[in-house]
């Protein structure tokens, strides 16, 4: 590709090209309006966009620009400046970056009265109010390990219907189209908690049967908390084809540090020589740490497809819960939560909706407070929604966008 800048036009025309589309087949939404004025967008080495195709917001009210969810923020704005036109699989069209820098969120901080106390964060975007209610009833819903998504339905989440509705399995064909509507097979919930069982359909008991990821990532956070394999994956090749949706968040890896360790190479030499005596931080011979400080408890996820507009904010928000719920079942205190994005896509029909969006100011995120009697207990079965409780979420109004199918 020549070095001579390219106008907005140009540039949708040239992808259309790419992808074998003629540019009367893409969305009028995905087409930029030009812009007046000299900004530019690099689009790769050597080229840039002579008009912006998203067009700077002034925010309307001050924020602390170290606020993390400027991160989500200025990502859209990426993906939306120059992000590469695609074709995709629900016939709506994107705008897409492949691997944008990963996602931190904290997820605890300590008490100013108190430094041995924390209080825990949940990271709800601020910039648009996410459906909290529903991000809760899914997650819980993933840790039943049902596949039903009528079972959502039922308490007015809505968020799978279309993927179990009649049209959509019977448009997949065999097996999702000889299950009854609503019967989502062997997805997220079933991998976490029966990861290789035969799949019969959402109603029968999977007790005892396969591998229930969940309690083996328990078990390590509380016994073996060094292990390098504490993962939870959803993403099975044996059960791709009988899903009505292969998982887009596939593969979470958690990791518990502990803040008074030896660090760098002097610090572990020190340690060495400390060897057998009585220091904060020993081990055991079975690897138990028994450090005077709790340990941190992060998780990083990788995202292989990243609806950014209507996805990633519910995404940030139930890892999140889970890494909550895991760290208050298994006595340590929430570190960090990271999201590792693949393919991370603005839909043509959300651009309008999200330039409304980044023209706002982050606000605090809110305090997340478990009401149980049951830490340390090693559960996360039977939670209920009456369990949490948010506290200070004052978002902004919500952002209407409709989920493409």
């Amino acid at each position: 590709m020549a070095s001579s800048e390219l106008n907005a036009d140009n540039f949708l025309r040239e992808n259309a090209i790419v992808n074998n589309k003629s540019l009367s087949q893409i969305p009028p939404a995905a087409k930029p309006v030009m812009q007046s004025g000299s900004s530019s967008s690099v689009l790769e080495p050597g080229v840039q966009l002579s008009a912006s195709i998203t067009p700077p917001v002034a925010a309307v009210e001050s924020s602390d620009p170290s606020h993390e969810e400027h991160q989500y923020l200025n990502l859209i704005r990426d993906i939306l400046a120059r992000g590469e036109y695609r074709p995709d699989r629900t016939g709506t069209g994107t705008l897409s970056l492949f691997n944008p820098p990963t996602l931190r969120f904290t997820l605890s901080k300590a008490n100013a009265s108190d430094p041995t106390s924390h209080t825990n964060v949940l990271p709800l975007l601020t910039t648009k109010r996410v459906f909290t209610r529903a991000v809760i009833a899914e997650l819980l819903w993933f840790i039943k390990g049902s596949t039903n998504s009528k079972e959502l339905s039922d308490q007015g989440v809505h968020i799978w219907d279309g993927n179990g509705s009649r049209e959509f399995l019977d448009k997949l064909g065999p097996p999702q189209s000889l299950r009854e509507e609503g019967d989502l097979g062997p997805v997220y919930g079933f991998q976490w908690r029966h990861f290789g069982a035969q799949y019969k359909d959402c109603h029968a008991d999977y007790t005892g049967q396969g591998v229930d990821q969940i309690r083996e990532i328990m078990y390590k956070l509380k016994h073996k908390p060094y292990d390098r394999r504490i993962l939870l994956s959803a993403w099975n090749v044996a059960a791709l084809n009988s899903m009505a949706l292969p998982p887009c968040h596939l593969l979470a890896q958690f990791y518990v540090s502990y803040p008074d360790a030896p660090r760098g190479e002097d610090a572990y030499n020190a340690w060495k020589q400390k060897q057998g005596q009585q220091t904060q931080h020993t081990t055991t011979t079975n690897g138990i740490s028994t450090s005077t400080s709790r340990g941190r408890l992060s998780c990083t996820l990788y995202q292989r497809s990243a609806d950014t507009g209507l996805g990633v904010p519910f995404n940030i928000a139930s890892y999140a819960l889970l890494t909550h719920m895991l760290a208050y079942a298994c006595d340590l205190v929430p570190g960090t939560f990271n999201m590792v994005l693949g393919d991370a896509h603005v839909y043509v029909d959300h651009i309008d909706a999200l330039k409304r969006q980044i023209g706002r100011a982050p606000r605090d995120f809110p305090e997340l407070r478990i009401k149980r009697d049951d830490a340390r207990k090693e559960n996360v079965d039977g939670w209920r929604l009456e369990d949490f409780e948010i506290v200070g979420y004052k978002p902004h109004a919500g952002v209407k966008m409709k989920m493409s199918v």
